[in-house]
């Protein structure tokens, strides 16, 4: 953060938030100071090495070219933004720590992420004490904004901080069961989930869609996260006479189980939610994914034409990971934040006020603008409210799309 005339946050981790405005080191002054020439960071949390990086480095390169957007058009006047991304290597511990980081960091006005929805049930309350609005770009599990018991009509949201630009898995089940049973003719999947928060969530509600379509479960199993052996369960889906497999996970240990599976002789398509839906999924996999198939939130990105502007930046500044997955939801997050800290500031004679985070926090629940990856606004829960899914295939050593729309239960 600048040392010159900068508005200094500071805050304490005690459900309150203070904030003093502070001039360069030698002195100080009272009130909201001008939002010229102060820096607001924008914090990313996500796996950028490990497990899931592909995707987790997809996230922090769509913020950063948000961020890039944002100072070069000046979309809030005298304020520079900057990106902090904070590594969880997808583990909930690890994101805990990562979010009391970004609370303490007084520059902090909003953070984007994370992918993993066992990472987010760490880090909600940290942000909800300190007013800190949280967007994610990928989870997908319902009871995060909906409560535990979302599944029996009593939806109870726990955090007000918390928002997603991403649709829930109870639909995106639903539509990957919808798809199998009809476009797709299966009648009997094998289920597998890796035992976390959002693969084992997303493998009930397909199995549960599943037989209410018509459809029979052949078998279910679990994996570890970070197994690389299935030849035992390979053999036993390969006995239950399923004609498809649907992994409820992400593409680490899916692509090597499709890989052992087809290299065993059962030729039957996995199937999997976003948590697959990677490049990387395909080039270790390799042709044993050939005909594999994937759900993911939104409209393909690469045929929108809004998108393309962001996908050439990405392109031409060779960033790693995967665009395709979350990137364009990871820039209308960020963007989305962006936005709230100009209405905030403009709404305060363009100060930044002393209470901006929770400020923020009601500026991105009234969002309501059209994003590169489809229209950006918020219900009541922090859910969006575009529920476009699409439907890929690998064909031919890449993800196509087969189907786009949204649940029709």
């Amino acid at each position: 953060m600048r040392h010159r005339s900068l508005l200094v946050l500071s805050i304490a981790l005690t459900g309150a938030l203070t904030v003093t405005a502070c001039g360069s080191r030698g002195g100080s002054k009272s009130g909201g100071d001008s939002a010229s020439g102060t820096t607001v960071t924008i914090g990313v949390d996500a796996p950028l090495s490990g497990q899931n990086s592909a995707t987790g480095l997809g996230i922090q390169y769509g913020v950063q070219i948000a961020v890039d957007d944002a100072n070069k058009n000046k979309t809030v006047p005298g304020v520079t933004f900057k990106v902090k991304p904070l590594d969880d290597q997808a583990q909930p511990a690890t994101g805990q720590q990562n979010a009391t980081s970004l609370v303490a960091d007084s520059s902090v006005l909003g953070v984007v992420g994370p992918l993993n929805s066992g990472v987010a049930q760490s880090m909600q309350q940290v942000f909800e004490t300190a007013n800190l609005v949280e967007i994610s770009p990928s989870n997908t599990n319902p009871a995060l904004t909906q409560g535990p018991n979302w599944a029996s009509g009593t939806k109870v949201r726990g955090y007000k901080t918390y928002f997603r630009t991403a649709t829930t898995d109870a639909l995106q089940g639903a539509y990957a069961a919808q798809y199998a049973t009809g476009t797709a003719k299966k009648k009997n999947a094998f289920v597998v989930d890796d035992k976390q928060t959002y693969g084992a969530g997303l493998a009930g509600i397909f199995k549960d869609s599943f037989t209410k379509d018509g459809g029979t479960i052949a078998g279910t199993d679990h994996v570890s996260t970070g197994d690389k052996d299935f030849s035992t369960l390979v053999t036993k889906i390969k006995s239950s006479g399923a004609d498809m497999l649907y992994y409820g996970g992400q593409y680490d240990e899916a692509s090597l189980l499709s890989k052992q599976l087809k290299a065993a002789g059962d030729a039957i398509p996995l199937m999997g939610g976003d948590g697959i839906f990677s490049a990387t999924y395909v080039s270790v996999g390799g042709a044993g994914t050939e005909g594999d198939l994937s759900t993911s939130v939104g409209s393909p990105v690469d045929g929108l034409a809004t998108a393309q502007d962001f996908i050439a930046k990405y392109k031409a500044a060779k960033y790693p990971g995967d665009y395709g997955t979350y990137g364009g939801y990871s820039y209308d997050a960020a963007t989305a934040i962006i936005k709230a800290v100009a209405s905030v500031a403009a709404a305060n004679g363009g100060k930044i006020p002393s209470d901006a985070r929770a400020k923020i926090v009601d500026g991105v629940q009234k969002a309501d603008f059209d994003g590169i990856a489809g229209h950006v606004s918020f219900d009541e829960f922090g859910d969006t409210t575009n529920k476009q899914l699409t439907v890929y295939q690998v064909t031919g050593g890449k993800w196509v799309s087969v189907k786009t729309g949204a649940f029709t239960g």
